[in-house]
């Protein structure tokens, strides 16, 4: 799910400066948009499942620890999703 986020989130930005430079002035981004909230989702998918099946692949000890990256996935969630409602809602200027 992590790959798929990266995947969509590069996607998303090739796509931004794609209709950068073909979008009329005043055109919304919708496509990149909606590709960079696919992202952010696939983030909560892969982060959710980590938090769930962790015991799984860890084994038992005194100190059970997620680490740093479980903290940035649960942090790139909503900083995707909050990308992607302003790419939504930003109109393409001169």
């Amino acid at each position: 799910m992590m790959i798929l986020s990266v995947i969509f989130s590069v996607l998303s930005l090739f796509l931004f400066f794609c209709q950068l430079f073909t979008l009329t002035k005043g055109g919304r981004f919708y496509i990149t948009g909606v590709f960079q909230i696919l992202a952010g989702l696939c983030v909560m998918s892969g982060a959710a499942i980590f938090t769930v099946r962790h015991t799984d692949w860890q084994q038992a000890s005194e100190n059970p620890s997620y680490g740093f990256a479980y903290i940035l996935a649960w942090l790139a969630f909503p900083l995707a999703l909050a990308s992607g409602i302003v790419y939504i809602i930003l109109r393409k200027r001169e």
